[in-house]
């Protein structure tokens, strides 16, 4: 009964740099050792459960960390967040797919850049990537108006865009920080909802999110639920949406179900 609906699960695996946003320095290595904290907090809970996810990972990260992300490629996809979190260059696209593939062994097939920025299809064509899931079709004052986008995956200039997703209509996101932010219930409803209507989710959070980050100068509203309280809840989601369908990574769902259906 649940086998036609899939739950795509992803995580930005990068330096934690959100402090330098809103103008509390933090070091390149202080940024890294939480990061990797994250990363060690998430994977006990992730590998608790049959469940398969994507990992985009920045290059500068995983280069700190090669053991970590090398591990993670052995049941999960790796894929690009490119080489730095906070700046980036064209060279970046390609050097980082380099790198990912130097620690994991496999070829590196999707690309999210970093706080959704927007970046050009021939860019990343001739990077040699076969997605991009660099598109959150909402809106997020002060951020971005992607509500002309499509909340599905399209093609736009020969390549294959996966956007994160948002409920219908209303097209409400379902990513982080509703996660953490809204009622457990309502966000609960809303992922269900739209699993319903498009036979699959794609949401997406970060490993940082699931540390103590109380020391920090950044809203309260980016560090919510941060700790045990988020850690619980991602056990609840993964728990209830399991009654309602299938965890796999983006690169298999796009390979395995979407291409085929498309044919």
């Amino acid at each position: 009964m649940m086998k036609d609906k899939y739950i795509l699960l992803s995580f930005d695996v990068e330096e934690f740099d959100m402090p330098l946003e809103y103008n509390q320095n933090i070091h390149l290595d202080e940024q890294m050792l939480v990061g990797l904290e994250g990363l060690q907090t998430l994977m006990p809970i992730i590998e608790s459960y049959p469940v398969e996810a994507t990992f985009f990972a920045t290059a500068n990260f995983a280069n700190r960390f090669p053991t970590e992300i090398k591990n993670i490629s052995k049941k999960h996809e790796v894929a690009s967040h490119t080489f730095y979190h906070s700046s980036f260059k064209i060279e970046d696209l390609l050097s980082s797919k380099k790198s990912l593939e130097e620690i994991t062994g496999k070829i590196v097939k999707g690309l999210r850049m970093p706080r959704m920025r927007p970046i050009e299809m021939e860019a990343i064509l001739q990077a040699g990537y076969a997605y991009d899931s660099s598109v959150n079709p909402t809106w997020i004052p002060g951020k971005y108006n992607n509500l002309h986008l499509s909340r599905n995956p399209y093609q736009e200039e020969g390549m294959l865009r996966f956007p994160a997703s948002v409920s219908p209509q209303l097209r409400i996101p379902l990513f982080w920080l509703s996660f953490k932010n809204f009622p457990y219930a309502l966000y609960l409803h809303l992922v269900k909802h739209t699993l319903k209507k498009d036979g699959y989710v794609c949401l997406y959070f970060h490993p940082w999110e699931f540390v103590d980050l109380d020391k920090y100068a950044i809203p309260a509203f980016t560090k919510r639920r941060a700790g045990k309280k988020l850690q619980d809840l991602l056990h609840r989601l993964i728990t209830d949406l399991r009654k309602e369908g299938n965890f796999m990574s983006m690169q298999n769902y796009i390979e395995e179900v979407l291409l085929k259906y498309q044919k």
